[in-house]
């Protein structure tokens, strides 16, 4: 089975995405934002032939025309935990990575990295700066509820995820800066990246 990646993102519509960044920066700039990052990256996912890409946009039903010819399937209903648990149930049989779309300097070199290093561990993920994570890859071989009790939105996302793992091998890509302020835009000259475990 060809391995997945879910591109989750919000339809590109003004004054609806990047509240906070609009905040800073107006809803226009931060509306031409999110769409450009969006279809950057899936453009460069698109391109790549060695995983199938996926787009879950939200609000389910959201008939947005994009340049970009893709698949799209419904977030659903819940908080970001469940609708990442029912994306990844969808792909349960391969491997499935899920990816933000706000984070700059992602892209398909990213995604290939993750699928190979799930070739080795059950689990991956893209530490954010902020104590997120911009990209998590499930194996066939995953917790029955890997995105329980988490405080989403909050410093102890990937932490608190992780908690979920405690039996798996886990591996970690480069951490990389999600932009949610104007702040966002200029990330640290220097990131680090946590050691795999298991």
């Amino acid at each position: 089975m060809k391995d997945t990646i879910v591109v989750f993102a919000r339809a590109p519509r003004l004054g609806t995405v990047k509240s906070r960044l609009a905040r800073d920066i107006g809803q226009r700039a931060a509306l031409r934002f999110h769409r450009s990052t969006l279809l950057r990256l899936l453009r460069g996912l698109t391109a790549e032939r060695r995983f199938r890409t996926v787009l879950a946009m939200t609000p389910d039903g959201a008939g947005d025309r994009l340049p970009v010819a893709v698949e799209r399937i419904p977030q659903g209903r819940g908080d970001i935990g469940a609708r990442m648990d029912r994306a990844c149930k969808r792909y349960k049989r391969g491997r499935v990575a899920i990816i933000g779309c706000d984070i700059p300097d992602a892209g398909a070199a990213d995604v290939v990295a993750a699928f190979r290093a799930l070739g080795a561990a059950d689990a991956v993920f893209g530490p954010a700066v902020d104590g997120g994570y911009w990209l998590v890859g499930l194996g066939p071989r995953r917790p029955a509820r890997p995105f329980a009790n988490c405080r989403w939105s909050s410093e102890h996302a990937l932490t608190d995820t992780l908690g979920n793992f405690r039996r798996a091998r886990v591996a970690f890509l480069r951490t990389l800066c999600d932009v949610d302020t104007a702040a966002d835009l200029r990330p640290p000259a220097e990131t680090i990246t946590p050691k795999p475990r298991g």
